[in-house]
């Protein structure tokens, strides 16, 4: 095999944790190969229009998946370089201390490490996306001032968000940054703000349109990963291997190893791939006002009640055009749009427990029927979630209305997996979780975890900085072994035969 397929690592994905992975690996020295199954968005503002966007959903994966009922589902992933980073609403917020500890009236497991230990890439992530506040707009503020005035429940502060500062003065970037990708590189995301930093370095090559089919191991010694297949056949050779293809792909893509390398049976953590699928309980809320709406960005604040601990309100970042697509159908075209100018979009969102029966899998081929993969998730699993949910957003809904706001509400369907997480949890031991404190998947040699699967708990709010902040942690752990191993390469060789 030829020098220019043998690298120090190889990353499968290229979205928030792989590519902080990534960013990490070439500072500290390593060869890294980042493989992408999707390609590079065009910049021509295509993806910034609401017809191909949203209507169209030209940019949107067409895989064909099953639901846990065995009906027809198209969950709304992504393939492309950046992965969802480049289409999410840039909503970039830390996870507070108390979930990172586990919650058992909840369904909540804990984390195999505290907060401190991630506060540094917090740190680090928030600089390289541009982490700012902006100030809360005319329309959302008198909102705010009648939902949460001194001494309410309802407690609203500023929304940390990746956005340029300004970002205002281009008024269709500003109008449609949440669901949409910027044309002009406006947003903090995982191609923007960290692969641009790489994109020169000899020690770095993105491989795109290259859709990783099978993990490679050690001939005889199957615990030990070495390398990649791809689609067309190539192959990529490196001691370590970084899963980073998303919550619903990354397990897929070990479970297939496993059971094909006889490991499925012997390693205790291979009982758990898959498992613990966790989505985020989320509704779509439409405020009705006799009034016409004029805010621009709108997604400036992040609303809390401390009556439920696992939810969170937030404003779409969406014009009067993309609320109007919230609107029941039933209703006139021209109406909703008229509708649409006089509303306030905002998005509840309530962490899910963790249930082994909600899970993502590649079903049995059946016949001469493809094999097709499975996303098995029912909410009745989680009954203390489903009735936090139910309750917050009956709240909610009464709060808009003591401000004289009329609310619609939509639910978001299993086919909304962009907080999509859990999958290979990370955990103290191989009994109750896949991946352990450093990302290594228990019981494997040269293969770690980097992208939302890893989420033992989702929290109340968005989950892609925390995502980074992994990424950028175990990228950071792996460079300081890759340090101590150039350092003494004879020692560790002589250890490494040893063992």
């Amino acid at each position: 095999m030829s020098l220019e397929h043998h690298f120090d690592a190889i990353v499968i994905g290229s979205g928030a944790g792989g590519t902080a992975a990534a960013y990490r690996l070439v500072l500290g020295g390593l060869r890294v190969a980042l493989v992408e199954k999707g390609g590079h968005l065009p910049t021509d503002g295509s993806t910034l229009d609401i017809r191909r966007v949203v209507h169209g959903g030209e940019f949107l994966s067409r895989e064909a998946w099953l639901d846990g009922k065995g009906g027809a589902l198209t969950p709304e992933e992504h393939f492309n370089v950046g992965g969802k980073t480049k289409w999410y609403g840039a909503a970039l917020l830390r996870f507070g201390e108390h979930e990172f500890h586990p919650d058992l009236t909840h369904d909540c497991a804990g984390w195999p490490i505290p907060l401190a230990d991630m506060a540094a890439y917090y740190n680090e992530a928030e600089r390289l996306l541009g982490v700012r506040t902006f100030d809360c707009e005319p329309d959302l503020a008198r909102i705010l001032a009648r939902i949460s005035p001194p001494g309410s429940a309802w407690v609203a502060r500023a929304m940390p968000m990746g956005l340029a500062p300004d970002i205002s003065a281009h008024r269709n970037e500003a109008a449609h940054f949440d669901g949409f990708a910027s044309g002009r590189g406006l947003k903090g995301e995982a191609e923007q703000s960290i692969l641009s930093l790489l994109r020169n370095l000899p020690r770095f090559k993105l491989f795109t349109h290259a859709e990783v089919k099978h993990l490679i191991g050690a001939a005889g010694t199957p615990r030990i990963i070495v390398g990649v297949r791809l689609a067309d056949g190539r192959e990529l050779r490196a001691p370590r291997i970084f899963l980073a293809a998303g919550a619903l792909h990354s397990p897929r893509l070990l479970a297939r190893y496993l059971d094909n390398a006889g490991l499925a049976e012997q390693l205790q953590a291979a009982k758990h791939v898959g498992r613990h699928l966790k989505l985020h309980l989320l509704t779509a809320m439409v405020a009705l006002t006799p009034t016409r709406k004029t805010d621009l960005i709108r997604k400036t604040a992040v609303l809390t009640n401390e009556r439920f601990p696992h939810s969170s309100v937030q404003p779409l970042g969406f014009d009067g055009e993309l609320i109007s697509t919230l609107i029941p159908k039933f209703i006139p075209q021209r109406l909703r749009v008229q509708i649409g100018r006089r509303a306030y979009g905002f998005f509840l969102q309530t962490e899910d427990g963790s249930s082994a029966a909600n899970r993502v899998f590649d079903a049995e081929p059946s016949g001469e029927a493809p094999t097709l993969p499975v996303l098995d998730y029912d909410e009745t699993r989680l009954p203390a979630a489903a009735r936090e949910h139910r309750q917050f957003t009956r709240a909610f809904q009464f709060a808009l209305a003591k401000a004289g706001l009329f609310a619609v509400t939509r639910r978001v369907g299993l086919n909304g997996t962009a907080h999509a997480c859990g999958t290979l949890r990370a955990g103290h031991d191989a009994s109750d979780s896949v991946v352990d404190a450093n990302g290594r998947v228990h019981g494997m040699h040269g293969l770690y975890v980097v992208d939302g699967s890893i989420l033992p708990r989702s929290s109340r709010v968005n989950p892609s900085l925390t995502i980074y902040a992994w990424g950028l942690r175990i990228g950071d752990l792996v460079a300081q072994e890759f340090a101590s191993e150039q350092k003494w390469p004879l020692q560790n060789a002589e250890l490494a035969h040893a063992r």
